[in-house]
């Protein structure tokens, strides 16, 4: 049992140190309540989006964040 919860910490710790570079190299999202007040179009960018570099991360920082949760959890458990 100690081995197992040495290995799910090992992991845990990886996945906060991607974490934390993920979030950092993400782009601010500069339009806010401004774009929502003057009716900003969709282009051709904000359509592609997820097949981009910034899209790539996003969607990377969505699944790291629900597995640094999971494994706070076994950890707890542990």
């Amino acid at each position: 049992m100690d081995i197992l919860k040495v290995i799910v910490q090992i992991i845990y710790i990886l996945v906060c140190i991607v974490l934390t570079v993920l979030v950092l190299k993400q782009e601010g999202k500069s339009e806010g309540l401004s774009g929502a007040l003057t009716g900003t179009t969709d282009t051709y960018w904000s359509k592609n989006k997820s097949r981009s570099k910034e899209g790539f991360i996003d969607n990377t920082t969505k699944i790291l964040g629900v597995t640094f949760i999971l494994l706070s959890v076994v950890l707890n458990l542990l």
